[in-house]
């Protein structure tokens, strides 16, 4: 396990009911501008913070595929999903750049705090294009490195959102929009383009 992956051992931490308050999903959710019937990758979506608001948001119509490299993870948002009867949520236990599904199945990819987990990110970009159907867009949501580290991980493991900006573009992605959400992360959209 890389030494940035977070430690499924402490995944009550993101459960906790303070995080709503420096990280609200409803904001994240408005940014994206998620519309019913929409298909989401969440890639590292962890217990379901925003995978079980987006199968709300995208409605029955609507898929949410969420994806984590570690079964423990999928196993606490599997239990989330069977008292929910959130039918419109997958599970896949996959890396970033090795993703079991066929090309152009998803309306937006997205990667909510692992950006910086990432140990090849130009591959895991490849892999999102190609699972992004054309003019599907891309939307990374990380921490930021000009605040204080009360949560998340050490300030030297923070990417900003230029150098996600400028990967993005390096990897084919139409640039988008970048805005601070919350008060620790920053969100950055793309399009795959044609």
């Amino acid at each position: 396990m890389s030494e940035k992956r977070f430690d499924a051992t402490l995944a009550y931490r993101l459960d906790l009911p303070e995080r709503i308050t420096w990280l609200p999903p409803q904001e994240v959710i408005r940014a994206l501008a998620l519309e019913a019937g929409a298909t989401v990758v969440d890639l590292g979506a962890g217990t379901g913070y925003f995978a079980l608001p987006f199968a709300l948001a995208v409605g029955a119509a609507g898929r949410v595929i969420a994806i984590d490299a570690q079964d423990e993870m999928l196993e606490l948002l599997r239990r989330k999903i069977a008292p929910s009867a959130a039918s419109n949520i997958e599970l896949i236990c996959a890396e970033a750049d090795r993703i079991a599904l066929p090309g152009s199945a998803c309306d937006l990819f997205f990667l909510a705090n692992v950006w910086h987990e990432i140990p090849d990110r130009a591959a895991a970009l490849a892999e999102a294009k190609r699972v992004l159907k054309a003019q599907g867009r891309i939307a990374i949501l990380d921490w930021r490195p000009d605040v204080e580290p009360e949560h998340g991980p050490p300030i030297e493991h923070r990417l900003t959102p230029a150098s996600a900006v400028a990967e993005l573009g390096a990897a084919g992605f139409q640039s988008g929009s970048q805005r601070n959400i919350g008060k620790y992360s920053w969100l950055v959209q793309a399009t795959a383009g044609v």
